[in-house]
């Protein structure tokens, strides 16, 4: 039996950094402790063991492709790599006839383990943003397709489809609540414009000589107030269209205003022709400022009886759609939903892809899992099998076996009959007499001395074999 050489090495596999909790939110890490204890577990398969088979150093006679393969089968048999602990030290073991050669293939195992750690962590990064990167151009198609089905509905129903987040009956709601805010601010409005006309009718125009103010002040402030309105409608066209009901109703009021300062200014100039001839004008300041007040009660109440008119309008409008519009938007509100489903999910893959450019750089700049040799490989001088000395004493047990065995089969073979009783139990026959032995004394003495040459030969054999025992156990100490 070949003597047989044990080679070891031990790998200690630090999955603890300081980048990790400083990443945790950051970027996906997966179990590393999982992933080693699982590279651990696989590092003995056959395309591993085949590229070991395959390196010149270790010089393995594979020059066969049968050889190669049964060399690759023992080398799985006889390659171990098993935890120690409970933390990440894992040791590598190999057992073989030449300790150089068992200590070679230990440190391709290490190297094997070390760089396979490393490999895999590539590989999963590599292969998780190539799937990303398809999942996210498969949304970002699905989400063209959404947008694009979106944008046709509401150019196929302009106008039906509602304002944004609201439904057919909220914006009726709210439509019938302004237009009777509008409404009761009409109301209040012209009985404002009631109650200035009384006080207006009820008012003095003069006043004594010495206290007529200039001509034209009240159509100075009309002016003033028509200044105001232009610029009102810049700023609203700047935010709206000409078709929108603000703009609609601003023109509107410029217009009458307008209208207002040319009755006002032919007024004028009659009062004041008419005070020419008569010496009588509306001098009265209290008098002047009721007309303004009128005036502009009169403006607010057209404007507001136009912000109503154009408010029953859309009403109607909205009114009229009962039977479409809610059709329409529950499509609406289906497509929203699928796009906003959609777009979720698409945001969701770019993040990720961000976090996983973010994982392969961090692997990139520092090793989340670090392999470190502990103990280097190293082969033990003297051979760990076969223990001949235990060999050796088995051979003795078995040798004094195989006679105990050999006796009983030559008893066996040629059996003799010390009594009657058991002659005939086994012949079957009837026994007609016996013959008894009478032993002489030199019988005797020759018996005695056959027993002691047995004692002696095997007095001589346990001393010969111990003798060998001992000579095995000297020569491998001195090995």
């Amino acid at each position: 039996m070949h003597d047989r050489y044990e080679a070891s090495a031990r790998v200690y596999v630090d999955t603890q950094t300081v980048l990790k909790p400083l990443m945790a939110a950051l970027t996906f890490q997966p179990d590393i402790d999982q992933q080693v204890n699982m590279l651990a577990r696989t590092l003995i398969s056959r395309p591993n063991v085949e590229r070991l088979v395959r390196l010149p150093q270790l010089q393995l006679d594979a020059s066969s492709a049968s050889a190669r393969e049964e060399m690759t089968t023992r080398l799985m048999n006889e390659i171990k790599v098993a935890p120690t602990g409970s933390s990440n030290l894992y040791e590598i073991t190999y057992r073989g006839p030449s300790p150089e050669r068992a200590q070679r293939l230990v440190e391709a195992t290490v190297d094997l383990f070390v760089s396979a750690g490393s490999g895999a962590k590539r590989r999963d990064s590599q292969e998780a943003g190539r799937f990303i990167e398809d999942q996210i151009h498969a949304y970002e198609t699905k989400l063209v397709e959404a947008e694009n089905r979106l944008k046709e509905f509401k150019i196929r129903n302009f106008g039906v489809s509602g304002v944004s987040n609201q439904d057919y009956f909220v914006r009726v709601s709210t439509l019938t609540e302004e237009t009777n805010k509008i409404r009761s601010e009409l109301s209040a409005a012209e009985q404002s414009r009631d109650s200035y006309r009384r006080e207006l009718a009820a008012e003095d125009p003069q006043l004594p000589l010495e206290m007529t103010p200039k001509l034209g002040a009240a159509v100075v402030e009309v002016e003033a107030r028509l200044d105001a309105q232009r610029k009102q409608l810049d700023e609203l066209l700047r935010r709206y269209t000409d078709q929108h009901p603000d703009v609609v109703s601003a023109r509107r009021v410029i217009s009458q205003l307008e209208q207002d300062v040319r009755d006002r200014r032919e007024a004028a100039e009659r009062t004041m022709a008419k005070s020419v001839k008569t010496g009588k004008a509306a001098t009265s300041p209290v008098y002047q400022k009721l007309r303004i007040s009128l005036a502009e009660s009169e403006a607010q109440v057209a404007a507001l009886r136009s912000q109503l008119g154009t408010q029953q309008a859309r009403l109607e409008q909205v009114r009229a759609l009962a039977g479409r519009v809610p059709q329409v938007e529950a499509e609406l509100a289906q497509l929203n939903r699928d796009y906003d489903i959609i777009r979720k999910n698409y945001d969701l893959m770019v993040a990720r892809r961000e976090s996983a450019s973010l994982g392969v750089k961090l692997d990139e700049s520092s090793q989340l899992a670090e392999f470190r040799v502990v103990e280097p490989p190293r082969v033990s001088p003297r051979p760990v099998s076969p223990t001949r000395v235990q060999l050796s004493m088995l051979a003795i047990l078995v040798s004094l076996a195989v006679g105990c065995m050999a006796a009983l089969l030559m008893e066996v073979v040629s059996p003799t009959f010390d009594d009657v009783a058991t002659l005939r139990r086994l012949s079957g026959r009837t026994v007609l007499g016996t013959v008894s032995m009478l032993v002489t004394p030199h019988a005797l003495n020759e018996r005695r001395a056959g027993a002691m040459r047995f004692a002696g030969m095997l007095g001589l054999m346990l001393a010969l074999q111990a003798g060998w025992v001992a000579w095995v156990a000297w020569h491998s100490h001195l090995r």
